[in-house]
C-alpha cells in the first residue's frame, strides 16, 4: 500500500474526509455535548488525544498481533488510553468531567477512533499513523467546537462561557456577550437543534465543494475539436 503524503493526510482530515462532516462518524458525542463551546472543546481535545495515541499504539503492535484477536487488541489499547484521559480529567477538570459524564468513557467505542485504527494505523508506520490521528482529531474537534459555539451563541446570546472549567481561573473573563438582554432560543441548545445545525454545516460544506469543482472545471482549457479524416474513393474528375 502506498504511503500518503502529509499534505494529503491534512486535506483529508480537515476537509475532504472529515470524520464529522463526510464520514458522519462519532455523531453520538458530537450531538450530545455540543450545547456549549467549552463542552465541545473538552470532548474534542480528549478525543483527539485518544485518537492520536491509539493510532501510534496500534501501528506499533500491528506486526505482532494475530489476526484473530486484532480488533479486541485494538479496543483494549483504546480503552486503556480513554481511561488515562478520564483520570486526568477527574484530576484537573473535575467539574467539566461531571458535565460530560458518560461521553468520556464512550470514547472507547467511538467509530472514528476504531475506524482509523483498523483502517489506517494498522497498515502504516507509527509516524504516519500518529500524524493521521492528529489531523483527524483536529478535524473532528473543529467541527465539534463550531457546532457547540453556534448552538451556544443562538441559545444564550453569549460565547465561550464557563471556559474556566477547562483552562482554570485564567479563563474567567473569556466570555463574550454578543446580544444584551437576549431571551434565548431554547431549540438551539436542545438535541433537535444539534441535528439542525449539523445539517446546515454539512450543506454548507457540500455547497463549497460544488463551487470549487465548478471553478476547477471552468479553469480547464477547452479540448480542441478532433479533426476528421475524410476518405475519398472512386475517380475524381
Amino acid at each position: 500500500m502506498s504511503t500518503p503524503s502529509y499534505r494529503e493526510l491534512t486535506v483529508n482530515g480537515l476537509w475532504k474526509n472529515n470524520p464529522a462532516l463526510v464520514q458522519l462518524l462519532g455523531l453520538c458525542p458530537l450531538l450530545g455535548v455540543s450545547n456549549s463551546a467549552v463542552n465541545a472543546l473538552g470532548l474534542g481535545l480528549a478525543t483527539m488525544l485518544v485518537l492520536t495515541c491509539s493510532n501510534i499504539g496500534v501501528s506499533l503492535v500491528r506486526g505482532v498481533v494475530n489476526t484473530a484477536v486484532r480488533l479486541p487488541a485494538f479496543v483494549m489499547i483504546i480503552a486503556a488510553l480513554t481511561t488515562c484521559i478520564e483520570l486526568l480529567m477527574q484530576a484537573f477538570t473535575y467539574e467539566l468531567y461531571q458535565i460530560l459524564g458518560i461521553f468520556i468513557p464512550l470514547i472507547t467505542t467511538n467509530c472514528v477512533i476504531l475506524g482509523r485504527a483498523d483502517g489506517f494505523a494498522a497498515k502504516h508506520n507509527p509516524l504516519i499513523a500518529g500524524f493521521d490521528g492528529v489531523v483527524m482529531g483536529i478535524g473532528f474537534c473543529l467541527v465539534l467546537v463550531v457546532l457547540g459555539g453556534l448552538r451556544e451563541l443562538f441559545g444564550t446570546g453569549a460565547l465561550f462561557a464557563n471556559m474556566h472549567l477547562l483552562f482554570g481561573p485564567i479563563a474567567n473573563d473569556w466570555q463574550i456577550t454578543l446580544f444584551n438582554d437576549y431571551k434565548g432560543f431554547l431549540l438551539a441548545i436542545l438535541p433537535p437543534g444539534a441535528f439542525i445545525v449539523l445539517g446546515l454545516l454539512i450543506a454548507l460544506k457540500n455547497r463549497i465543494d460544488q463551487q470549487l469543482a465548478e471553478r476547477a472545471r471552468a479553469a480547464q482549457p477547452a479540448a480542441p475539436a478532433a479533426s476528421r479524416r475524410v476518405r475519398v474513393t472512386g475517380v475524381i474528375e
